[in-house]
């Protein structure tokens, strides 16, 4: 019971980084909820907010990171990064975002194989 408590208070910590880093959702609430739902409980908040920020911010990401991106799935993946760069301070360079994320992808695919 504990650790569901506890995975349910890092949710919604991510949660919370992720709203301060990208403060305007333009996706409906039940959608959102959907989304932290059913992809981000596939990864760690850690390495949740590491894909993130290098797509956004020109960050590295870990070996292990890829090894759960890649567990989380490439239509998780797909939609948490659209879902982000649909926001309008960011919208402008939203092509950019998601050539980063395809990418990444691609690394963290090249990285599972070769584990």
């Amino acid at each position: 019971m504990a650790h569901t408590s506890s995975q349910t208070t890092i949710v919604f910590i991510v949660v919370a980084l992720i709203s301060a880093f990208v403060p305007a959702f333009s996706v409906e609430e039940a959608e959102a909820k959907s989304l932290w739902d059913t992809c981000l409980l596939k990864i760690s908040p850690k390495c949740a907010l590491d894909i993130i920020g290098v797509v956004f911010e020109n960050l590295t990401i870990t070996d292990a990171c890829c090894h759960d991106l890649v567990q989380e799935g490439k239509m998780c993946h797909d939609t948490l990064i659209k879902y982000i760069a649909e926001k309008p301070h960011l919208v402008a360079h939203e092509t950019e975002y998601l050539k980063k994320n395809d990418d990444l992808w691609t690394h963290c695919v090249s990285i599972s194989q070769t584990a």
